[in-house]
C-alpha cells in the first residue's frame, strides 16, 4: 500500500505502553523511550493527540514514568492493575485504546498504534474501511503479529534501530 506523508496530514498516536514496555524488556532487557517513539510516529506531520494507555500498581512506583510521559507531550490514560483471587493479574486497555482511536478518527488522517498486539487488526480494518484513515504501526517487529505488520498500511520496526528506541541499551 502507498503511504502518504506530508506536514498537514493530521496524525493521533496511540500507545499500548503494556506492550511496548514487555517487548523492549524481554528482546533488550531495556526500556523504550517514549520521546523517540512520538517522534518517529508523527514523522514531522501535525500532531492532533497522543494517548498512551497505562496501568497503575498499588505501590505507585510507576508515577515517575507517568509524568515523564506528560512532559514529553503525551497524554496518560490510568488503569488500575487487577488482581484476581487467585492471585492472576490483568491490565489491559485494548478496548479503551480501540474506542479512542474510532472517537478521535474523524479529526485524523493517520492514526497510529504503538504496539504490536495482533488484537488490533479489525480496529485497523475499522479505520480504514469507514473512516478512511491510513493506519501506521510502530513496534518491535520480533515480537509483533505478523497480521498486525500485514494489515497496517505501513510497519516501523524499532528493532531495526534499538539504539534509537531504547534506554539502556547496550547492543
Amino acid at each position: 500500500m502507498a503511504v502518504i506523508k506530508h506536514p498537514a496530514q493530521r496524525v493521533g498516536v496511540f500507545i499500548d505502553t503494556q506492550n511496548l514496555y514487555h517487548s523492549a524488556k524481554h528482546l533488550y532487557k531495556a526500556r523504550v523511550n517514549f520521546a523517540n517513539v512520538l517522534s518517529e510516529a508523527v514523522g514531522g506531520r501535525t500532531l492532533v493527540r497522543t494517548i498512551a494507555y497505562v496501568i497503575k500498581t498499588d505501590t505507585g512506583e510507576e508515577t515517575n514514568f507517568f509524568e515523564a510521559l506528560t512532559k514529553i507531550g503525551i497524554e496518560t490514560k490510568v488503569k488500575d492493575l487487577q488482581i484476581f483471587a487467585d492471585g492472576a493479574k490483568k491490565a489491559d486497555w485494548d478496548v479503551g485504546l480501540a474506542i479512542d482511536a474510532v472517537k478521535l478518527a474523524p479529526k485524523l488522517d493517520t492514526v497510529v498504534l504503538a504496539t504490536g498486539d495482533g488484537d488490533f487488526v479489525p480496529l485497523i480494518e475499522y479505520l480504514d474501511l469507514n473512516e478512511g484513515c491510513q493506519v501506521e504501526v510502530i513496534s518491535f517487529g520480533k515480537s509483533s503479529s505478523a497480521k498486525l505488520k500485514e494489515a497496517a498500511h505501513a510497519f516501523t520496526d524499532m528493532c531495526e534501530d534499538p539504539k534509537r528506541f531504547l534506554i539502556g541499551h547496550r547492543g
